[in-house]
């Protein structure tokens, strides 16, 4: 994806974590760190996991954390599975998942919404993925994925029925956006769903 729609990406995630206001953030498929480095920079938060399958992107954003001010003294971060996300981290106030869903085999959701929604069960989950809709825009073919890991890509009516069907399991509020551009027919490069638990309070939350 382009540099500038990547960018609107991160910005429209990290809109939702300072309206939330969390104090402990999990974000899990980290990668190389484009938005943890800039949670830690940009937003004030007590605690900072981040979670990723491949060590050689944990090792890449521990260097730049280094190179970051001394920022990411505080940050863990852990090699793991999505399908499998500890339960030492339950009760985050919010958990964050940027283009990583679609690099799930599909028959892996259901693993993945019990590891997340139902044992970590942070106050706030943030998804976003590809919007399949918008492909022509990016010249990727009818046949093809953006990346050659993605397992899917959806269009935004399969997002939403995922994302409430989700919420409706788990007991969670769902809202669902388009965002990285915004096309009047196609919609955005990606898509996002916010999850909030209702009634959370601040004594429920991790410190």
């Amino acid at each position: 994806m382009t540099a500038w729609l990547h960018e609107l990406r991160l910005k429209a995630v990290l809109d939702v974590i300072r309206d939330r206001g969390p104090r402990s953030v999990l974000d899990l498929g980290c990668g190389d760190g484009d938005l943890l480095v800039r949670i830690v920079g940009e937003i004030a938060v007590d605690r900072v996991v981040g979670v990723d399958l491949c060590d050689r992107s944990l090792a890449r954003l521990r260097t730049r954390l280094d190179g970051a001010g001394g920022l990411g003294g505080d940050v863990e971060l852990l090699c793991g599975s999505l399908l499998d996300v500890p339960s030492r981290f339950c009760g985050f106030d919010c958990a964050v998942l940027v283009e990583t869903i679609e690099h799930l085999d599909a028959d892996h959701l259901g693993a993945f919404e019990r590891s997340v929604f139902q044992r970590v069960r942070p106050a706030t989950v943030v998804v976003t993925t590809p919007n399949a809709e918008f492909n022509d825009l990016l010249g990727v073919p009818q046949h093809r994925f953006r990346h050659p890991d993605h397992r899917f890509e959806w269009d935004r009516a399969r997002f939403q029925r995922w994302a409430g069907g989700v919420a409706k399991r788990q007991g969670y509020a769902v809202s669902c956006s388009d965002i990285a551009g915004r096309h009047p027919r196609l919609g955005g490069a990606s898509q996002m769903a916010v999850f909030d638990l209702p009634g959370m309070s601040e004594h429920d939350k991790v410190a």
